[in-house]
């Protein structure tokens, strides 16, 4: 399957979008906080912001980031500003820690549906938020344009755990305190995903754990991944978005797995959570990756024998897995071992020697789609990506930042 072509026209339009997690900041014409530029998938759609979202040079070490993205048409982003090295203390009920921080961090609601950037308050002092891969957004399901965002602040060894809750009705920050069914070790989050009314936050190596913010007497529930690809604390650390995804497709929460041990022939699996209440992950996909280069609509891309760097699920077909390969962006159905589609991606940021599963969103749009985000487009192109670049990148650049409550009780 050969790179798209030169023709104007822009693609037609789609239900869902692959929407790059990192937008480009430029002052809108028209006064707005927020714009989209909508193009059809394999391609990759762009967010712009204001200034007034993110007042500074983005830079690989400070810039804006997409958490979250609703098909309500909101989206949560986090903007980490640069800051001089600075000693905080935080306390927290009778205890005391002092962190050293090297960047501020605001949070915005941003409605793609109207334009606008809502910037979430600061919590109390006695509160704080620690690690934006812990932040999610869930929309009422009471539909009066209502939600909640809310982090996940486990202490590990504690039977007990602190969700930090925002609720846009009531307009402030508060406190719950709940359960917490996770053995003695540590949780890596690499982010969370709303489903079913409830958020999701998710451990690449291990699994996930689910709640319902709205719910009286809310309950987490932790689902482990299926035996066999739990892996060992810190085994693929740094590497496990790239071989590893979690997301809703189909209406049902799947797991999509290339993470390969030892001498292992490389593969990709797709598993399933029959329903939100399920605790044990179904096998409905399986090809190799030696099947995959076989097959004739694979070899027609001109694309190298390499494993690729893992994407995201398509939100309504499970069957079909995106990955990344050099520059390219491809959708492969697993049951055939079929390319479907592949063509040149367009991202402000980062390099795609670092692109990982975590750079790109797969977002349903709102339907029907509201006449201000109806602007379909061929997709970032060389001009537009210089008006967005970031300075030039250092190792150990585009991580996630954040501190997590890794206090050992026992």
């Amino acid at each position: 399957m050969a790179p798209p072509s030169s023709s104007s026209a822009p693609p037609p339009p789609s239900s869902w979008v692959i929407l790059g997690s990192i937008p480009r900041v430029s002052a809108g014409a028209d006064g707005t906080d927020v714009s989209v530029a909508l193009t059809a998938p394999p391609r990759v759609s762009i967010l712009t912001v204001s200034p007034r979202v993110f007042p500074e040079p983005a830079t690989t070490h400070h810039f804006p980031f997409v958490l979250c993205a609703d098909p309500s048409g909101l989206l949560l982003l986090q903007a980490n500003l640069a800051c001089p090295e600075t000693q905080e203390t935080i306390l927290r009920r009778r205890e005391q820690s002092t962190v050293m921080k090297y960047w501020t961090s605001r949070y915005f609601v941003l409605d793609a549906t109207t334009s606008s950037a809502f910037q979430l308050p600061d919590p109390e002092p006695a509160y704080s938020i620690k690690h934006q891969a812990l932040l999610g957004l869930v929309v009422a399901p009471s539909g009066d344009g209502n939600y909640m965002v809310a982090e996940l602040q486990p202490i590990i060894g504690s039977e007990r755990a602190t969700l930090l809750c925002f609720s846009s009705e009531v307009g402030k920050w508060f406190e719950k305190r709940v359960d917490y069914p996770v053995p003695a070790r540590p949780w890596t989050p690499i982010g969370v995903l709303s489903h079913h009314g409830r958020l999701w936050w998710i451990d690449l190596s291990w699994g996930v754990i689910n709640f319902d913010p709205f719910a009286n007497r809310p309950d987490l529930g932790l689902v482990p991944f299926p035996p066999g690809t739990v892996l060992e604390c810190r085994e693929g650390w740094g590497q496990t978005d790239h071989h590893r995804y979690v997301g809703v497709s189909g209406g049902k929460l799947r797991f999509v797995d290339t993470y390969t041990r030892g001498g292992a022939n490389p593969k990709v699996t797709v598993w399933t959570l029959p329903d939100p209440d399920s605790t044990e992950w179904v096998l409905e996909h399986e090809a190799t990756f030696t099947e995959i280069w076989a097959d004739k609509s694979y070899k027609a891309t001109r694309m190298p024998k390499k494993i690729p760097v893992l994407a995201l699920i398509h939100p309504k077909n499970p069957r079909v897995v995106y990955f990344f390969l050099e520059k390219n962006l491809f959708g492969l159905d697993v049951r055939t071992r079929k390319v479907v589609d592949c063509k040149v991606y367009g991202l402000v940021a980062p390099p795609s020697y670092y692109i990982a599963s975590r750079f790109v969103r797969a977002w349903e749009l709102p339907q029907p789609l509201p006449s201000g985000m109806n602007k379909w487009c061929k997709g970032i192109n060389p001009a537009d990506k210089a008006k967005g670049r970031l300075s030039q990148p250092s190792p150990g650049d585009y991580h996630l930042v954040g501190m997590t409550m890794q206090t050992f009780i026992g």
